[in-house]
């Protein structure tokens, strides 16, 4: 069995601690595996867990009067701009192989999700190259997923610990190009164009359904539950 936290929308120090604390209760065995959806409000650049570069006007970012919130993720990475976007999180533990294997086992329902959408997705090939790269989303690597005219749609990342995976990704909704631009300067902006009849909504369904199939699981929908908020708002920095 499966839990199923349902879409949350919190701020980028909430949504980080929510993850840590997941990965941690199922390293206790206080918890079963968990698939998660969420969102960031407000606006956040979240860094990768071992990502000591970067620019320092970042701290002093806002967008329609709202002050960018600057985080650091438990795993490892680039910086990813989490606006218009929806991410994903997935904890759980039996997965065998190289890094690479796993994220492609975890992957695996991305892609199926997508397609049933009409979205057809595939690996990236950046080699070693990217890590020059401080944004996330200029480069895809071969743990990331993109279209068929190569626009990188969803970037993952990935914490081992003691046998058990925290794997989660950001997936490019509706990026603001002006946003974009103004963290990451003059680099090149591209969109997607997504059919216009996908809701936030609609594209969690259709990844839970293929989650589901995927690792062919049961799923039981449980809201984090007052006493969890209370450890979990504990863990923020």
């Amino acid at each position: 069995m499966w839990r199923l936290i349902p879409l949350l929308e919190a701020s980028g120090n909430v949504q980080m601690a929510i993850d840590r604390w997941l990965l941690e209760q199922y390293l206790s065995g206080k918890h079963p595996p968990t698939l998660r959806f969420y969102t960031w409000s407000p606006p956040a650049i979240s860094l990768g867990y071992h990502q000591r570069q970067y620019p320092e006007y970042w701290q002093h970012l806002t967008w329609q009067s709202q002050k960018l919130d600057l985080v650091r993720r438990p795993t490892g990475g680039r910086a990813v701009l989490h606006q218009g976007d929806l991410t994903y999180a997935v904890i759980a533990s039996g997965l065998t192989g190289s890094r690479l294997q796993v994220y492609e086992k975890i992957c695996e329902f991305l892609i199926q999700g997508w397609r049933s959408l009409g979205v057809e997705l595939q690996y990236g090939t950046a080699g070693r190259g990217y890590i020059h790269n401080p944004n996330c989303f200029g480069t895809a690597t071969g743990a990331d997923l993109v279209t068929a005219d190569g626009y990188k749609l969803i970037g993952s990342a990935q914490l081992r610990s003691a046998g058990a995976i925290l794997q989660h990704g950001s997936m490019r909704l509706q990026p603001n190009a002006e946003l974009f631009t103004q963290v990451f300067g003059t680099e090149s902006f591209t969109n997607v164009q997504l059919p216009q009849s996908l809701s936030v909504e609609k594209i969690v369904a259709a990844l839970i359904a293929a989650a589901s199939n995927c690792f062919a699981m049961q799923i039981e929908v449980q809201p984090l539950s007052p006493s969890e908020w209370d450890e979990i708002l504990a863990l923020q920095p």
